[in-house]
């Protein structure tokens, strides 16, 4: 072990209260008090590990000092990934700090040319949230979210993604919250407040789990943070400022159960900092045992001025450093590598520790961490993140279905939006190709006045954004890692893998993997390993001249014959061909005197030849290409074999000059709406197109279009428009247009409106249906090819009141597409043999059949007699008929449940029930009535709903048991279901 002060890591004689080890292990920041505000400062780590570097005057020690705090920084934490350092501090405030795009040095304002910031950082977001100083900040273990905890009593959850977007407000302490942590595996969340409670937070509902107030009972006076810590495994939370017989502890808290019944004891005051070793380490403890132990390691932190060193294998403590400061000690932080601490006080003055592999054991990789955690708490599910990655553990079956949904659906929606950063979520990116900026558009926005002049709009050029990635590592700084991090450059993108190594050098050195094995090189021997920059160069624009020659160059049929060819496998079974080779030398021979002959002729007539025709180029390759025997032919011409795909062309209807289309109401009566398209409409030297929404006669709304209207649809809550242009517009029921022109893969064939939702089926066979009340995209882009081909043609496309889209063929199917199953579905056809099997009709109930209205109804209105003479057409084949019923009917009830027709559904479900009470099927009958009773015993991990479309279940329970106990053969069932109702 090695222990040292750093007497140059001050911040002028003024408190540090917090501290905070970069990822990578090559920076460290601090945050404390300034000279009349906040002070952030960021250094450099080689000159605390390294002598020699301390005393170069050639390395930095401060990288990077930040005032933009009003008040005190009460703490600062890095984010897992090191793209991101938040502070929070007194002025109520939580600061995102990035490198800057243009990271060149710069002298501190204020300074007086004596801090000089080698790197730049920039906040990104400014959080304001809590109504009193934020005293401790964590970082989730995926990144995602970010808490912060304040003298306000609450806690809040920051989404990362979106800042400053709150995800939620923690209330529930009645003092100061002065401490807050996260589950490793992202299940919880953890707050110590002064009001003598330790609370643990779901993260699924950001509910409270559990309040521990036993250890704190004794607790007198209090401490500036209580900076609490969860174990890197998950099985235990250690607290701070505990007691334990007058005495003060830490206390531990386990996982199972929240139990108190161990903690730290030694230090002989109020322990104000804990914080575990973010690695699990192996060792053998016992000498006579073969077998290694896992174990983590702990540092604690106290207002007495010392700190202990635990490992959980041992009972007693690792080491502990008395006398280590002059004052309370306030922050502990560990290296990723899990072998360097280092800790700072009120007294302004910081403390580094290094250990060895012989002290503390050595740590496991990150895929076996991985593989402890999976296997204490279960499969991991990755949160999602576009820049950040992690697990979150999910400990239930149904959890996990639920999850995997809500990220299919956030995949989507994010698919379907322009990527943007994360810190600024709401403003384009106005780079396009790495550091290209954003440039004007080729052709000018002209106007002109009316005497002819014209005039030139201009255009805003946003500047580039001043952020940029993740910091690299400092040059200069040998780090030992066991974990594969990754970091990302601020130039290049480029990502810098560091692999799993017993040491391993984080770049700024040469990696000991290098070439020819050499071992790590630094200073001048670097430009030694290197190859010329100028030979780079030319080396570059070479092979890019070379590959855009390969790629733009039209090849003639001697250049399409590869000269490598790899030799085609001829198996025991094939003749050989003997005269092959002989071909291959005929073929080079032929192809050397044709282009021969080639040029003797250019150089003879001064003229190149001609391009060769295609049925030219075609016979030459015929002739000196080799045929090989024995293969396919795909195979011996080395190309793909075609695959046909089935191409659509919808027709698309059109309007020449005028028409009208009915929204809702008849002409005449009262409320009246319809559409009025207007095309070829002459407006001085430019010709433009009129959509106008008429009510009772008088218009309410028109606008104006560029493009000739193909197709106009609507309904009461919106109205649209197909052009010649492929583009769709939407306007509101006053007639705002709600969003810029949606443009298509071709012309729209049918558009129809229902409520806010709006489809459109392309020309090409693309289905669309939007939501334009949460503005949202419902379906995206299936297409109809697996149903349409040959003969089959659409003839008909609606949409229901729920959004979802009934297309009708030509052969009298119609087909619904299903979004949670992700697939067409069959919901009619005219000749259906199972209907036509079926004994339905003697189940329906006597008066409701006429009343029900819905699509399905619809759609099957044509054919119900098939069913009434069913029960005589089947009557000799009894056990068909009950089973073709019975499917005929859970059909019915799937589709209505599918379609989100609540009427329809309730129809059929009821003749369902009425079959089976009636033909005595009591398997499917207890499993009717199980599923809308539900569990006898309710948890939170019970996937049982208790409603379906809206209904309650218990309702419809009720509504069915009468018509099981009409049947004396079900009495016994009816009096089991209705007992278990009245006391559900």
């Amino acid at each position: 072990m090695r222990l040292l002060k750093p007497n140059w890591v001050v911040h002028d004689g003024r408190p540090i209260f917090s501290i905070d080890i970069h990822p990578d292990g090559s920076r460290f920041a601090t945050g404390g008090q300034g000279d009349d505000c906040g002070k952030v400062v960021i250094w450099n780590m080689a000159p605390v590990r390294d002598e020699a570097a301390e005393k170069n005057e050639n390395v930095p020690k401060i990288l990077c000092q930040m005032d933009n705090h009003l008040a005190c920084v009460n703490c600062v934490r890095w984010s897992h990934n090191g793209k991101f350092l938040a502070s929070g501090g007194d002025d109520k405030l939580v600061m995102i700090w990035q490198t800057s795009r243009y990271s060149g040095p710069s002298s501190n304002f204020g300074s007086n040319n004596k801090v000089v910031n080698i790197e730049q950082w920039r906040p990104v977001s400014t959080l304001r949230g809590h109504a009193g100083d934020v005293l401790d900040i964590a970082w989730s273990p995926h990144d995602a979210w970010l808490a912060s905890c304040s003298v306000d009593n609450t806690v809040v959850i920051w989404n990362t993604m979106k800042f400053p977007e709150q995800l939620a407000v923690l209330k529930g302490h009645s003092g100061l919250v002065k401490g807050v942590t996260w589950d490793p595996v992202g299940k919880y969340l953890a707050t110590q407040s002064d009001d003598k409670t330790l609370r643990v937070w779901r993260t699924r509902d950001w509910q409270e789990e559990s309040v521990i107030s036993e250890p704190f009972k004794e607790c007198g006076g209090t401490t500036h943070v209580l900076r609490l810590d969860w174990s890197p495994d998950g099985h235990y939370i250690v607290s701070a400022h505990a007691m334990n017989n007058s005495g003060p502890t830490a206390q531990i808290i386990e996982r199972e159960g929240w139990k108190v019944t161990l903690d730290f004891v030694g230090h002989r005051k109020a322990v104000t900092v804990v914080r575990f070793n973010p690695n699990i380490f192996e060792k053998r403890i016992k000498k006579d045992s073969d077998k290694s132990q896992q174990y983590s390691c702990c540092a604690i932190g106290s207002k007495d001025r010392s700190i202990s060193i635990w490992l959980t294998a041992l009972k007693r403590p690792l080491v502990v450093t008395h006398d280590l400061f002059e004052s309370s000690i306030m922050d502990i932080s560990w290296s990723k590598s899990g072998f360097e601490l280092i800790c700072c006080s009120i007294d302004g003055t910081v403390a580094y520790i290094d250990f060895s592999v012989e002290e503390i054991g050595s740590s496991l990789t990150q895929l076996e961490v991985q593989t402890v955690l999976e296997k204490i708490y279960g499969k991991g599910l990755p949160v999602r993140s576009m820049t950040n990655t992690g697990n979150q553990i999910i400990e239930s079956a149904a959890m996990l279905n639920l999850q995997q949904q809500k990220e299919k659906e956030a995949q989507e929606n994010n698919n379907k939006l322009p990527s943007s950063s994360p810190q600024t979520p709401n403003k384009k990116q106005p780079l396009v190709n790495g550091d290209v900026p954003f440039k004007p558009l080729d052709k000018q926005i002209e106007t002109r006045t009316p005497d002819g002049r014209r005039r030139i709009t201009p255009i805003f050029l946003a500047p580039q954004p001043d952020f940029g990635e993740g910091p690299v590592p400092f040059p200069g700084n040998d780090i030992t890692t066991d974990s594969n991090i990754s970091f990302a450059t601020s130039k290049d993108h480029s990502k810098i893998q560091v692999e799993k190594q017993d040491r391993v050098t984080i770049p700024g050195l040469v990696s000991p993997s290098s070439k020819s094995g050499t071992s790590p090189q630094t200073g001048s021997n670097l430009s030694e390993s290197k190859p010329s920059p100028i030979t780079d160069t030319k080396k570059a624009a070479a092979d890019k001249k070379s590959s855009e020659a390969a790629v733009f160059q039209p090849m003639t049929a001697l250049e399409k014959t590869p000269e490598k060819r790899d030799k085609p496998k001829i198996s025991s079974s094939t003749p050989i061909d003997k005269s092959s080779d002989k071909e291959k030398v005929k073929h080079k021979d032929k192809t050397s005197s044709l282009n021969l002959k080639r040029k003797n002729d250019e150089k003879r007539t001064g003229k190149v030849g001609r391009p060769r025709k295609e049925k030219e180029l075609r016979e030459a390759e015929k002739q000196l290409t080799p045929v090989v025997t024995g293969l396919p032919l795909t195979e011996r011409s080395g190309m793909r074999p075609y695959q046909a795909v089935n191409e659509i062309n919808l027709p698309v209807p059109t309007i020449d000059k005028i028409k009208s289309i009915v929204i809702c109401g008849v002409e005449g009566e009262e409320n009246f709406l319809s559409l009025e398209v207007e095309n070829q409409v002459q407006c001085g030297l430019v010709t433009v197109h009129k959509l106008r929404c008429v009510k009772d006669g008088a218009m309410l709304w028109e606008q104006v279009l560029t493009s000739k209207i193909n197709i106009a649809a609507g309904s009461k809550c919106i109205s649209c428009a197909s052009c010649e242009d492929q583009s769709v517009l939407i306007f509101s029921a006053g007639g705002r247009k709600l969003f810029p022109n949606i443009v298509l893969n071709s012309k729209i064939s049918f558009l129809h409106c229902c409520g806010y939702y709006t489809m459109a089926v392309t020309q090409k066979g693309s289905l669309y249906v939007w939501n334009m009340q949460s503005k949202s995209v419902v379906i995206k882009d299936e297409k109809l090819s697996n149903m349409v081909s040959g003969s089959i043609k659409v003839e008909k496309a609606i949409l229901t009141p729920e959004g979802h889209p009934i297309i009708t063929l030509s052969n009298s199917k119609s087909y619904t597409f299903q979004q949670q199953l992700a697939c067409w579905v069959l919901i009619h056809e005219n000749i259906n043999n199972l209907k036509q099997c079926s004994d339905f009709q003697c189940c329906k109930p006597p008066s409701e059949g006429g009343n029900i209205s819905g699509p399905l109804m619809m759609l099957q209105a044509a054919n119900n007699r098939a069913g009434q003479q069913a029960s005589h057409t089947s009557s000799s084949t009894s056990t068909i008929q009950q089973t073709a019923t019975i499917g005929h009917l859970e059909n019915q009830v799937a589709i209505c449940h599918g379609l989100q027709s609540v009427d329809e559904y309730k129809f059929w479900f009821m003749s369902y029930v009425r079959y089976l009470v009636q033909e005595g099927f009591e398997v499917k009958l207890r499993e009717v009535c199980d599923d809308l009773l539900g569990p006898v015993i309710k948890n939170k991990f019970s996937a049982w709903q208790s409603h379906v479309l809206g209904v309650d279940k218990h309702e419809l329970l009720k509504e069915i048991l009468p018509i099981i106990g009409t049947n004396l053969r079900w009495q016994r069932l009816y009096t089991e279901y209705q007992e278990q109702l009245n006391t559900s």
